[in-house]
């Protein structure tokens, strides 16, 4: 177990670092390659040849690609000194480099939305993951009834209407016109229960979407579980059906539904762009969004990086999770 660990972890770090490379690539290559001067992209259009060389020599853009990738690694674990040779500006560890836009450091900026996004991907999660699977086991064993076909049909609107119009009729019907949610976001270390409560909607529209998905998931692997030569043993064996069910059935059931969950939820906490641009959450994808209509190339690259990394942390608990949900599954 300790030495699979191990390897998986190497594995995260090479494929971080292929990530970076990749991104780091992108943004700063191709731009330069298309005639696209990221420096100008700081100091706007109209500035003199004089501040752009300027700004050029500061962030480090007259040095080669792979030297820029270098400061660029050095910058995240040991922090990096910007200098025009006459002042030193000084980025902590771990150093993202500064908005084009704001000239704040990208780090900081990227925590603060994290706490957003974090909290929005917390809550929906729980609930999709519990509504999910509790539809799709009811849905499974009481098969060809009207409860079944009720359930996969709420669960086929689920997920076949787009986030942005569910997200849109629930701000319409339950903020604007009744007025049962506030729509403003509140840290919560500020105010608990504010926080609690303008969540609510954000986490139900969102669990909505996801749930119908673990809930078809659900029911398919279930039924295919329930047809195997194990389960028939532990009937004919005269166990309970609750004990054939949650014992041994659930267990082969989880592991898919474990492997889709660690990748959606790695993925919102990269950043839920449609959800915190829909209800106006300044979280990790509304500022992805942001940068992007703005062509900050740092803060674009500070949250690709940062949605890479959970995704990617994200496979290594399942992983390791495989051994705990299914005992059949060996880790070596």
């Amino acid at each position: 177990m300790l030495v699979y660990f191990i390897r998986r972890l190497v594995n995260v770090v090479a494929m971080l670092l292929v990530v970076s490379m990749v991104t780091f690539g992108i943004f700063f290559m191709v731009p330069k390659l298309t005639g696209t001067d990221p420096a100008m992209l700081y100091v706007g259009k109209i500035a003199s040849p004089e501040a752009i060389e300027g700004i050029r020599h500061k962030m480090g853009l007259d040095k080669s690609i792979l030297e820029q990738y270098l400061l660029f690694l050095k910058g995240l674990f040991v922090g990096r000194d910007y200098s025009t040779g006459v002042d030193i500006t000084h980025c902590s560890a771990p150093c993202f480099g500064y908005s084009f836009k704001t000239e704040q450091e990208v780090w900081p900026v990227l925590l603060d939305r994290l706490s957003v996004t974090a909290s929005l991907a917390s809550g929906a999660s729980i609930l999709w993951l519990v509504l999910g699977v509790g539809t799709g086991v009811i849905s499974a064993l009481k098969r060809r009834t009207a409860l079944d076909r009720i359930t996969m049909t709420t669960a086929l609107a689920g997920v076949s209407l787009p986030m942005y119009f569910t997200g849109l009729i629930a701000l319409a019907i339950f903020v604007h016109q009744l007025g049962w949610f506030p729509n403003s976001y509140v840290n919560l270390s500020d105010d608990p229960v504010m926080w609690f409560e303008n969540l609510v909607l954000p986490w139900i529209t969102l669990a909505f979407l996801f749930s119908a998905t673990y809930a078809r998931l659900t029911r398919a692997t279930l039924l295919d579980v329930l047809g195997e030569d194990y389960i028939r043993t532990a009937r004919a064996k005269g166990l309970g059906e609750r004990t054939v069910i949650g014992k041994h059935a659930m267990r082969s059931t989880l592991t898919p539904i474990l492997t889709v969950f660690g990748m959606d939820l790695g993925g919102l906490i990269g950043g839920a762009v449609l959800t915190e641009t829909t209800f106006n959450f300044r979280g990790l994808g509304y500022e992805a969004v942001a940068a992007i209509s703005a062509s900050d190339l740092p803060v674009i690259m500070g949250v690709t990086l940062f949605a890479g990394f959970f995704i990617i942390l994200a496979n290594l608990v399942v992983d390791v999770l495989y051994a705990v949900v299914d005992p059949r599954v060996r880790l070596a």
